[in-house]
């Protein structure tokens, strides 16, 4: 983890969060690609999704969080792209689950569902959580 280059999107409703995850991230040794948004002005969660799938694509980062409001638009937005596995957390199990059992390389957080203290500690356990691999494997694999 310490040394991993993560990316992180919001748009304007998960600001606040962004910023507090950038924090933990930064505290955790991990570089921080902040891909916005910076402001409490409207804008389209499908866009700061695809902003991270494409540094993920060009093999800028393998790992990244999103936020929106609930972290539902955003997550399916990001779920569109190949090779991302998106997974919307609101506790650190369904955060550990989705590392060792779904290798998801996305965590995705609603800054109005979940607090800055359940979200920090979902960001750890995703970050800390390896994939088991085995029996998951095959089901990944048909993930694309």
């Amino acid at each position: 983890m310490s040394g991993e280059k993560i990316a992180i999107a919001s748009d304007h409703a998960g600001v606040e969060l962004k910023a507090a995850l950038k924090q933990v991230l930064a505290s955790a040794g991990c570089e921080v690609l902040d891909l916005g948004t910076d402001g409490s002005a409207s804008v389209d969660y499908p866009d700061f999704a695809d902003a991270l799938a494409a540094r993920m694509r060009a093999g800028d980062v393998a790992r990244g969080v999103l936020i929106c409001g609930t972290g539902i638009g955003i997550g399916i937005a990001a779920n569109r792209h190949k090779g991302v596995r998106a997974a919307l957390c609101h506790d650190v199990t369904s955060a550990r689950l989705s590392r060792q059992h779904n290798d998801a390389n996305v965590l995705v957080l609603g800054a109005r569902m979940v607090g800055a203290e359940v979200a920090r500690d979902c960001l750890l356990a995703f970050l800390e959580t390896p994939f088991e691999g085995g029996r998951h494997e095959r089901r990944v694999a048909k993930l694309g």
